[in-house]
């Protein structure tokens, strides 16, 4: 048996991050749930006493200030503690970026546990959830914007258990990717890469050189370095105006980076594009001359 206070809500499963229910509870000695499985994702927050999670074959011995993942129609079991029953709080939810969001913050069905010492904070979170439970638009905004809160709390927390060091080498190295593929055009510098995913320079050039085999600094350049040849290829803008386009403030800077890394000068490489588009044109002329005699 088990004492609980739940809410579903019946809103439209649409959108990048959305609540499907939440509760909190206190239960019987050796209470347990499963195995079954749920078709949205679910988080479970130990607030008091002990239990136990068994999910993907693994078992958990969790207490007070530990959670877990249960992942979309995946088999889940879970029991209280014979002698310390836990109590705890849970939010189910879905979206099309909720799977995404975890995976950034390291969690998944492989690494399913995470510690936060924030009780109160995402017990009052989930309080404030239930007490916006009526239909209508604020509500729902207010509660999916809770839900949002929620996991950043959680996020925040860099306790993700059982963790390897390659998947959080991943986690660093594709947010990493994503700043600089969003950020390119700007004046962005290797530091405020790392800034960005929160670790130090030395440790972002080391997950780099591991995962991708190359530094950030490199991996910055040829990304723009490639921008600049599309722009090259495809437009008429002058060198200057490319440079800019690309992150970089002075031309010289530029063409200089552009030859280390092609061994030409942008000009050159423009020069060469266009006689090899010119030579291409001439061909496919030849071949339908060819077709009509």
């Amino acid at each position: 048996m088990e004492k609980a206070f739940k809410l579903e809500f019946k809103n439209k499963k649409v959108g990048s991050l959305y609540l499907n229910n939440c509760g909190c509870s206190q239960t019987e000695p050796l209470h347990s749930f499963g195995p079954a499985s749920k078709p949205h994702f679910l988080i479970h927050y130990v607030l008091s006493g002990k239990g136990l999670f068994r999910f993907h074959g693994k078992e958990y011995h969790l207490e007070a200030g530990y959670g877990f993942l249960i992942e979309p129609d995946e088999l889940a079991f879970y029991e209280a503690d014979e002698k310390e029953p836990w109590s705890y709080l849970w939010v189910g939810f879905g979206g099309s970026e909720a799977e995404n969001y975890l995976r950034n913050m390291g969690l998944s069905g492989n690494h399913p546990i995470f510690s936060c010492h924030a009780s109160n904070e995402l017990y009052d979170i989930v309080r404030d959830m239930m007490e916006h439970n009526t239909v209508g638009m604020q509500n729902e905004l207010r509660r999916n914007g809770l839900l949002g809160v929620f996991l950043s709390v959680i996020a925040g927390s860099e306790s993700v258990e059982v963790r390897e060091d390659q998947d959080k080498g991943n986690v660093y190295v594709n947010k990493a990717i994503d700043f600089i593929q969003n950020n390119y055009y700007n004046p962005i510098k290797v530091t405020d890469v790392a800034d960005y995913v929160c670790i130090n320079r030395s440790y972002l050039y080391t997950l780099f050189q591991n995962v991708i085999g190359m530094s950030p600094q490199q991996f910055l350049t040829t990304f723009r370095i490639t921008k600049a040849r599309e722009l090259l290829e495809s437009t008429d803008y002058s060198i200057e105006s490319i440079a800019l386009t690309c992150g970089y403030s002075d031309g010289q800077v530029f063409t200089k980076a552009f030859h280390q890394l092609k061994g030409i000068t942008p000009s050159q490489y423009r020069n060469q594009s266009k006689k090899e588009r010119s030579r291409e044109q001439l061909l496919d002329v030849e071949k339908l001359i060819e077709q009509l005699i």
